[in-house]
């Protein structure tokens, strides 16, 4: 490893040249050649950048996870896009620890919040303190003014704590008594939390999880991965691999990243697309709340950091396809009859997806 870039050292001579060549992205990203009578950007050196940079922290979060590839793909395609991901699975499906160790694959600072069911606002944004010296109050900050948040088990506090994290979410800022307070980049949060149906826990309400980019569902790994996990922690019952990952992306790379996906291409038809399939929730007898605008932008910005990921300067259906079901499966609400019949908000997102003419 190249230790001055947080990037694999062979791909150091090609990336050193991007930092002359901010001026001319556009023009790279709008270069087409001719591909079965489609028009399609060819890929930059700096779509190869972000492809390079992430497959590094790929690379480091497998020195101690084992499978959960799609997760780890979607929850850095979440980072790129500057958005926030909510994690959701039964205790002890690595939920904590996946957030843990991408946090240790940055060079930012970190914090953990244990949210309980006596936690107060003023536990994570800080409270105003009297200064006996100077006789007037200081803000002592709290734990959410870091880089990359960890909550841990979110729907353990009740809806009171958890809409301390409206503003600081949306608007990246903390006001309190009568003080704006504005947030560091990057500002990352992941949250955790175990299924509604387990004791002791709230309901999210709908504003909250509209913070979110990304709603990831873990579920138990399959026979060949849990026989892969024991295998790699027999004699390490400390989990111990867990201090070999290091930090491979640092907040200036990451800001390089995400400039480099906001600049990436996606086709008029594309766009449309995405509107249609956003809408369709809207009109469809078998939701009770369709999503909103927040939405289409969310699909569009995430699938251009995934196309990024995947080595392409441009936005594909699939790249579309891939996002709509981590971005929509929060934002929706079954109606009540479809809720009884136990189908699910991802079967909705699938049959909209298959019956939505995908543009060509």
């Amino acid at each position: 490893m190249n230790e001055e870039n947080n990037i694999p050292e062979e791909k150091n001579t090609e990336n050193s040249s991007l930092e002359n060549e901010s001026s001319t992205r556009n023009e790279n990203l709008e270069e087409v050649s001719e591909a079965g009578g489609i028009q399609l950007p060819k890929t930059s050196d700096e779509v190869l950048f972000v492809m390079n940079t992430v497959e590094a922290v790929k690379q480091e979060l497998k020195k101690v996870l084992v499978g959960q590839e799609e997760t780890i793909e979607m929850l850095l395609t979440a980072l790129l896009s500057n958005g926030h991901v909510l994690l959701e699975g039964v205790p002890g499906v690595a939920k904590t620890l996946l957030a843990k160790l991408t946090a240790k694959t940055l060079d930012c600072e970190f914090s953990r919040i244990q949210f309980t069911p006596d936690l107060m606002p003023s536990d994570i944004l800080g409270t105003s303190i009297l200064n006996m010296k100077t006789a007037e109050f200081e803000f002592r900050k709290g734990p959410i003014f870091s880089n990359f948040i960890l909550i841990d088990e979110i729907n353990r506090a009740p809806a009171k704590t958890q809409a301390a994290l409206f503003e600081v979410m949306e608007e990246r800022q903390v006001t309190t008594d009568n003080h704006t307070y504005k947030m560091g980049y990057p500002l990352f949060v992941i949250a955790t939390q175990n299924p509604i149906d387990q004791e002791g826990t709230y309901k999210l309400p709908e504003a909250q999880l509209d913070r979110f980019l990304f709603k990831l569902k873990l579920s138990y790994p399959s026979l060949e991965d849990e026989a892969k996990i024991l295998e790699r922690f027999k004699n390490d019952f400390g989990q111990k691999k867990v201090n070999d990952i290091t930090a491979v992306l640092s907040v200036d790379n990451l800001k390089k990243c995400s400039e480099i996906v906001e600049n990436l291409h996606i086709s008029s038809e594309l766009i449309a697309y995405i509107a249609k399939l956003v809408n369709s929730t809207r009109n469809n007898g078998d939701l009770y709340l369709g999503a909103s605008p927040r939405a289409s932008l969310a699909i569009l910005k995430s699938a251009k950091a995934l196309a990024a990921i995947r080595g392409r300067a441009f936005v594909t259906p699939e790249d579309i396809i891939s996002v709509a079901s981590p971005v929509l499966n929060h934002r929706i609400l079954l109606s009540a009859e479809k809720e009884l019949e136990g189908k699910t908000t991802e079967d909705v997102i699938n049959d909209l997806t298959a019956k939505i003419e995908v543009p060509r």
